[in-house]
């Protein structure tokens, strides 16, 4: 039982930490091709003629730094500056829920999006948000806020079968993610909390008053000097 315990306990976890932690820190350079997502997407299409993964990798000083300013102010404010998670957001959140009645809504930081998005299978369970903690606390220590926004701007899905922000610029707006205006970001901000339903290129009502939304809270946040180093 001793030797049993010693593999469950000891063991099994430092094995665990010790791939996973050469893992995250082998992508802080390494390009991520693809995700648990673009897998399950795959195979949820499969039987859909018309459905294909759009896809590339592109460097962050080749993406339009409208697009960094636009997905924090649409998903995340303070990014620039939480260690991960947004305390003070899932504070709001659960007195909302308390004394207002309404719906417990996420309050997940870009960071925690970006672990779930490159390390874990989509799902809704408590042990799946461990393990997204986990990586979250990961990569922060490891990538660092330009990196982590870097890989989120790569594999976040903007549509169906449109993953990253070259992708997501030729697609919906036939230019490079370069060249991307502010309110061509904001529209696809605005369509990330439900991608597969809202169209960037073809906004609904609602679509463009939030990308309206945002483009105003745009020009009111602050921004560290390295979103706009391109």
């Amino acid at each position: 039982m001793k030797r049993i315990a010693r593999i469950v306990f000891i063991k099994i976890p430092v094995a665990f930490f010790a791939i996973t932690f050469i893992l995250v820190l082998a992508l802080r350079w390494v390009p991520v091709y693809v995700t648990p997502l673009m897998l399950c997407r795959s195979i949820e299409y499969k039987n859909d003629p018309g459905f294909s993964t759009q896809k590339k990798w592109t460097s962050y000083r080749n993406i339009s730094p409208e697009l960094a300013k636009a997905v924090i102010a649409g998903e995340d404010n303070r990014f620039p500056d939480h260690n991960g998670f947004d305390w003070q957001e899932m504070q709001k959140a659960i007195n909302d829920h308390r004394n207002k009645g309404k719906r417990l809504r996420g309050a997940s930081t870009i960071s925690q999006q970006t672990a779930k998005n490159v390390f874990l299978f989509p799902s809704h369970s408590f042990i799946r948000k461990a393990f997204e903690a986990y990586f979250t606390v990961l990569i922060e220590l490891l990538w660092g806020k330009e990196r982590i926004m870097e890989v989120y701007l790569n594999v976040a899905e903007m549509g169906k079968g449109i993953y990253g922000a070259e992708a997501a610029a030729v697609q919906l707006f036939s230019k490079n993610a370069a060249e991307l205006t502010s309110r061509e970001a904001s529209l696809i901000a605005a369509c990330l909390p439900n991608p597969l339903q809202r169209k960037a290129d073809r906004p609904s009502a609602y679509v463009s008053k939030r990308a309206r939304q945002i483009r105003m809270l745009t020009n009111k946040l602050e921004y560290p000097e390295w979103i706009s180093r391109n």
